[in-house]
């Protein structure tokens, strides 16, 4: 640690989230030292609002003498900026996913259990509140086994600007399960414990984005043209465990329905609705007390940045000198393959298995 009292944090990747992620680290108390872009115009604006020097490369930034870097880039660059901090020492927040392939994940995770840091993954949606209680309730066991969870992170539509990184395999490594299916698949496993995984059968489509029709209201980003897309932008898949709990997945940048946040997650003594995007929890429990009944629980929890606990929880590990127990590399290692899993299953037709 650099002093006493702040966490001297850099951020790698100054557009979009890595803006958000500098406000937080001054929320919290923290000190921003500067940035890392390969984009002239985003170090400018960077170096700007905040007031502090911004970089090509990270061998300036870490000549500044930091001990923690958020890396936030384009999903192809993980690897470059992360295993180069974590062989610098320093502690590294990685933004979700872990890679945009499953051979560069594998790479992350070589480097961080060689590393003197440690490597977070940035799943924001597990400090949801209403995900905080769920977890509470079931180590307490309060829902008996969780036998099967239904993972639902469904938008109408919601392609970001066809063009962009997010639309070009290259630099995400894939389209809607990628980029929003990751959270609905790392909830889910979170759910199960991250039990040991071996089937997966998966079908991606491409049905919207590669339209020059594609209707929207309203768009992240920029829109470019129907050639600029060649990613996924729905996704359905069935995950399969070797102790018998299942996943089913449904995920979309855009569809015709209505757009779906819940999780519903089944149990032997009592199961749960949560609703990602609200932030609502239901507990399904029933009884006989008095007579058989069925009971519905609401669950009011506060409204809290998920961000921001995240970088809280960050930080804490960078001042004690110890990893988190949560949000892992490896955890984030188990997301990426059944994303590439799924991948692969549509691309043979067919179920494939998994070697953990």
């Amino acid at each position: 640690m650099g002093t006493a009292d702040t966490v001297r944090v850099g951020i790698v990747g100054l557009g979009g989230i890595g803006t958000h992620h500098a406000d937080y680290v001054r929320d919290l108390g923290e000190t921003l030292v500067g940035g890392v872009d390969v984009a002239e115009g985003a170090r400018d604006a960077f170096a700007a609002e905040y007031d502090v020097p911004t970089f090509e490369t990270y061998a300036g930034l870490s000549d500044e003498g930091i001990d923690a870097v958020i890396v936030t880039t384009p999903n192809k660059f993980h690897e470059q900026y992360v295993v180069e901090a974590l062989e610098t020492g320093v502690d590294v927040l990685c933004e979700k996913p872990l890679a945009h392939r499953l051979d560069s994940a594998e790479r992350i995770a070589a480097a961080a259990r060689d590393a003197d840091g440690f490597c977070m993954v940035g799943f924001n949606n597990r400090f949801l509140p209403a995900v905080e209680v769920f977890k509470g309730y079931q180590e307490r066991g309060r829902f008996g086994d969780v036998t099967h969870v239904e993972a639902n992170f469904v938008r109408r539509r919601g392609v970001p600007g066809r063009g962009g990184w997010f639309t070009t395999k290259e630099l995400s490594g894939g389209g809607s399960l990628i980029d929003i299916g990751v959270h609905a698949i790392d909830l889910a496993l979170h759910f199960l414990d991250f039990p040991d995984l071996v089937e997966v059968s998966g079908q991606t489509r491409s049905a919207f984005g590669s339209r020059a029709d594609y209707t929207y209201l309203d768009m992240w980003g920029e829109d470019g043209e129907e050639s600029q897309f060649d990613v996924d932008d729905s996704v359905t898949a069935f995950v399969r465990t070797a102790d018998g709990q299942t996943v089913s997945l449904e995920v979309a940048w855009a569809t015709n329905r209505p757009p779906e946040h819940d999780f519903v997650v089944q149990g032997t003594d009592g199961g749960a609705t949560l609703d990602r995007h609200a932030g609502d929890l239901t507990i399904h429990e029933v009884a006989d007390v008095g007579d058989p009944h069925f009971t519905d629980t609401a669950v009011e929890t506060r409204d809290e940045p998920t961000h921001r606990r995240e970088l809280a929880r960050f930080f804490e590990g960078v001042r004690a000198g110890e990893a988190p127990a949560r949000n892992t590399v490896e955890q984030a290692l188990d997301v990426q393959r059944v994303i590439d899993a799924i991948y692969r299953s549509a691309d043979a037709g067919s179920a494939v298995t998994l070697d953990q």
